[in-house]
């Protein structure tokens, strides 16, 4: 989970510390030394509080890759795998969940990853909010990532905008799994790997095409769909919006498949994603409308408010 990443377990070893002590001879600092200015420096009696109990800023470290040098902190390279993890992520909801709620603590990050050409932020249209501030790896973020090794073994990462309207899911998943997570935590789980549809799809028809003629054999999909602990429903194979991989307080692996439910969704829709055994969330005004579809069809299943 994001809350217990640690990205420094690995770090390129071709990085060094900026971790140095001051020289009164030195130019005054461009990152840190704004922020721990801010810090230090005179504070309303109402922020008093809040700069105590605030943590130093960490010192940046410097990396050289492929001729460019970047300098970034433990907590701006974990920023940059839970972007890649859901690919789109809102800055009000990586201030809740990443920085506890602490936007000044976030914004300094993300100002210096976009600076830095490795995260892309931009204000997203959306149908029913207006609009709102969502980010993305670019290209060189997701560059920097894999040549460092900085992601947890075997995890995907993505990068880069798409449609607005899919933005916006992406990003709707990262709250999905946050909630999800929570539940696996406070069972004595942790999360070992976040797996969005694209990646489920594309290994999923990669099986399928390979049957050849015998794809429509019902007896193959059933093979195909209980190799990726999926199910055949009406003679389909549904995929969940997002699968986390989990080991158990036992040490046994595990996994959940969650689908984000909308308003959009048919009586039809619902019930294959029910009978698939997908554990389903939607946003608050949703969920009456859907779990009143679920009366009428008579199919039991919790739906969880987002």
């Amino acid at each position: 989970m994001s809350r217990g990443y640690q990205p420094d377990e690995h770090l390129d070893p071709r990085a060094s510390s900026e971790g140095r002590k001051p020289n009164p001879n030195d130019p005054p600092q461009t990152d840190e030394g704004r922020e721990q200015a801010l810090s230090d420096g005179p504070q309303p009696p109402d922020r008093e509080a809040d700069r105590v109990a605030r943590r130093p800023a960490e010192a940046r470290t410097v990396y050289e890759l492929r001729g460019r040098t970047y300098r970034l902190r433990n907590s701006e390279i974990a920023t940059m795998v839970e972007l890649g993890k859901f690919r789109a992520v809102a800055t009000e909801d990586l201030a809740e969940f990443a920085y506890d709620r602490n936007g000044d603590r976030m914004r300094p990050d993300v100002e210096n990853l976009v600076r830095q050409g490795l995260v892309e932020m931009k204000s997203t249209p959306h149908e029913e909010m207006g609009s709102r501030q969502l980010l993305t790896l670019t290209k060189n973020g997701h560059r920097f990532l894999s040549e460092t090794r900085s992601a947890p073994k075997g995890q995907a990462l993505h990068h880069g905008f798409t449609k607005p309207r899919e933005a916006h899911h992406d990003a709707d998943l990262y709250r999905l799994y946050q909630k999800a997570a929570e539940k696996i935590e406070r069972q004595g789980g942790r999360s070992l790997r976040v797996i969005l549809d694209y990646e489920l799809k594309r290994h999923l028809y990669r099986d399928l095409v390979k049957l050849g003629k015998d794809r429509n054999s019902a007896d193959a999909k059933h093979a195909i769909a209980e190799k990726h602990g999926l199910h055949v429903v009406r003679g389909k194979i549904p995929v969940p919006d997002v699968r986390i991989e989990y080991e158990t307080r036992h040490g046994e692996r595990a996994r959940v498949d969650l689908e984000l439910a909308t308003g959009h969704y048919r009586g039809r829709n619902l019930s294959e994603k029910v009978r698939a055994g997908f554990s389903l969330y939607a946003h608050a005004d949703d969920v009456s409308k859907l779990r009143r579809i679920l009366d009428q069809r008579e199919l039991t299943a919790e739906i969880l408010s987002l």
